[in-house]
């Protein structure tokens, strides 16, 4: 089995996360090239403890992401840093001939992200992608299926969305993610939209438009040391959409929501698909359930298929058994050391998100901002 040397930058929770999936890469027995973890950075030194006590492999240990790149034992990178980092440390990292893992979203603007992407362009060697695990839940890869089989007929309307409440309180303290010179002026778009848009933006449903409506709820938090700041980024996001199915030519609407403040909400991903001739729904809230309704002239009566372990990539778990949020970790890693190796997917939402995905998200947040500006309808492009 072949071995990517990986480097890993940023060791908060993402990076642990990864490191959790390349200690189970055994789940994965169909696979033949296996990530090592042999190189940390993280400018917070009491993160790098837990790696110490859980990855022998680790050769090298830092806080400088110059030196961990200037490593020739490292083949790639997984980078998780707040947004304003992105392009600094990704370009580094793309001159440097490290293969690329990013989060979303791959820049803090447009204008970081098109650097990033001219970058890329100027080093075509270099394989990137970037982080979004939704597409892998085995609902998700079934309605990738019908998508690629046309089963919906004529796209009817869209509706995907990222909610969770983790800054319903008004007294949690602040963070980086409420900070627009850390996040950018997204906000909740910029934290949650590239899972959103994954899957509609792999389908080929491209906005056209845009009218956005952004809210900004809970203006003012504890900074953590007895004050009261302001907090300037957007809580929610709802983008109602113009777009044409690629199959018919017909336009249809497609509403995109990512929320930071949704009561009743964990941690929800969900994906709707209304078409002519059948339609599915999913939501993480039931990560077994996938709904489904086919339509044939008679009676329309929605289905409920109870989604086993059917994954992407073959796992030794029993089809029988419940997937869950780590299980999608270990797929994404699985997608993106596939398709580095091989040069190609086993299906087309069997992938990470790629960089021209990413592109495509920060013209139509760009556009999403401009339209709650002057409260308009406005292109995306």
């Amino acid at each position: 089995m072949k071995t990517i040397r990986f480097g890993v930058i940023g060791c908060g929770l993402m990076g642990r996360e990864f490191a959790s999936a390349a200690m189970r890469w055994g789940h994965l027995p169909a696979m033949d090239v296996r990530p090592e973890i042999v190189a940390i950075c993280d400018t917070n030194q009491d993160l790098h403890a837990w790696y110490r006590a859980h990855l022998s492999s680790v050769r090298q240990v830092t806080d400088d992401y110059r030196v961990l790149l200037a490593n020739e034992q490292v083949d790639s990178v997984y980078v998780a840093v707040p947004h304003h980092l992105h392009e600094a440390i990704y370009c580094a990292a793309i001159r440097a001939g490290k293969h690329l893992m990013g989060e979303k979203p791959f820049g803090i603007d447009r204008p970081a992200n098109e650097r990033i992407m001219q970058c890329l362009g100027e080093h075509p060697g270099v394989f990137a992608r970037c982080s979004s695990e939704f597409p892998f839940y085995p609902a998700l890869q079934r309605i990738g299926r019908m998508i690629d089989d046309a089963a919906f007929g004529q796209v009817i309307e869209i509706e995907a969305g990222f909610l969770h409440s983790s800054d319903l309180d008004p007294n949690k303290p602040i963070n980086w993610k409420r900070m627009v010179e850390f996040n950018g002026d997204y906000g909740s778009m910029g934290d949650l939209g590239m899972h959103v848009c994954h899957v509609p933006f792999r389908a080929g449903w491209t906005p056209r438009t845009v009218r956005a409506i952004l809210s900004n709820i809970v203006r003012q938090r504890p900074d953590g040391q007895g004050a009261v700041v302001p907090c300037e980024t957007w809580d929610n996001a709802t983008l109602l959409c113009d777009v044409v199915d690629p199959s018919s030519g017909e336009p249809f609407p497609m509403t995109l929501k990512t929320q930071r403040v949704a009561p009743g909400e964990k941690d929800t991903w969900y994906l709707k698909v209304l078409g002519t001739k059948a339609c599915a729904r999913f939501s993480t809230k039931n990560p077994k359930r996938l709904e489904r309704l086919e339509y044939d002239g008679g009676e329309q009566i929605w289905g409920q298929i109870d989604m086993g372990h059917e994954t992407a990539y073959p796992s030794i778990t029993g089809g029988i058994f419940e997937f869950g949020f780590s299980d999608a970790i270990l797929q994404m890693w699985a997608a993106f050391l596939h398709e580095l190796e091989h040069g190609q997917l086993p299906s087309t939402f069997a992938g990470c998100v790629t960089p021209e995905e990413t592109a495509l998200s920060h013209r139509l947040f760009t556009a999403a901002l401009q339209s709650q500006e002057t409260a308009s309808v406005v292109r995306v492009e």
